[in-house]
């Protein structure tokens, strides 16, 4: 796999929630060679039937992953058969019509990437990182998705495709490439819109080990890669009464609440993402966050 995929190291914390997904999704391409071979497999009804009787799940890929007993193991699959059956289940547009992974060689030179995918239900994708996590980002908050390809084609529509993208299309992108979710306290929230780093990671400390953590952004993904310093995410708050830890239940509130007029506002806060507790050796010493390059003031 030329383009990096077994370089992702899946049992860093930053990738919790996409492992058992992402190492499946992984081992198709190893065998196949193709990103969107192995994404319109996981999103076939039949494939996803397989995943929950027949199939077989290798338990290779989850020993490489999070699972660390026989329980952890049978949780793994468990979670992860029913990420694949809600993929099947749950990538499609309001008109009934499925959403499928193609080539790049099939978007047009005369048709915006966006626009492209509302009008044809096709999803240009590379061999590459950026595509593969992509990719699993439809599968796993598919709403939240067509959510934005439908506000990028309505403003494409409504504005055509300029030099700036304006300032929806341009929260827009923020978001689809860069977001990183999180639900929190209002005490945390507030010093994360102070940037009083000193308060947010060490006197609100252990409160990060009740924060619920999702990286949303493929961009992002792509570049925990191979994580560096100043990696930095736009935070988007989850809200207080929704279940964050339930995928079905995010993506359907994220999808209902991303609205045009709140977006445009770009309601994102900065975060350097190896600054979370536990994401990063380097930060238990707590002059990591003295480098001003990176944890700067508002």
């Amino acid at each position: 796999m030329a383009f990096g995929i077994e370089r992702i190291d899946w049992p860093r914390p930053w990738f919790a929630g996409w492992r058992e997904l992402g190492a499946f999704t992984s081992e198709l391409i190893h065998g196949k060679g193709s990103v969107c071979y192995a994404l319109n497999a996981i999103s076939d009804s039949e494939f996803a039937k397989g995943a929950q009787g027949s199939f077989g799940l290798s338990e290779d890929i989850f020993s490489r992953t999070s699972a660390k007993s026989e329980g952890d193991t049978v949780r793994a699959h468990t979670r992860f058969a029913h990420q694949i059956a809600r993929a099947s289940a749950t990538l499609t547009l309001g008109s009934g019509g499925a959403v499928e992974f193609v080539s790049q060689r099939e978007l047009p030179t005369d048709i915006a990437y966006e626009a492209f995918i509302f009008s044809h239900k096709h999803i240009p994708t590379r061999d590459n990182l950026h595509d593969f996590f992509n990719g699993l980002c439809w599968l796993r908050f598919p709403q939240t998705k067509l959510r934005l390809n439908f506000l990028q084609a309505q403003e494409i529509a409504s504005q055509g495709v300029n030099a700036t993208r304006g300032s929806l299309r341009d929260a827009l992108t923020l978001f689809d490439e860069n977001v990183l979710l999180l639900q929190s306290s209002d005490e945390l929230w507030q010093a994360l819109q102070d940037r009083d780093w000193k308060k947010i990671f060490s006197e609100f400390r252990d409160e990060w080990q009740s924060a619920h953590i999702v990286i949303f952004g493929h961009a992002l993904l792509e570049k925990l890669v191979a994580p560096y310093k100043s990696i930095t995410a736009h935070v988007f708050r989850i809200a207080s009464d929704v279940d964050a830890k339930d995928d079905q239940a995010l993506d359907a509130w994220l999808a209902t609440n991303l609205q045009p007029d709140y977006l445009a506002t770009k309601p994102y806060l900065p975060l350097p993402v190896l600054g979370i507790p536990g994401w990063w050796s380097e930060n238990e010493d707590l002059s990591f966050y003295t480098d001003t390059q990176v944890f700067r003031v508002a």
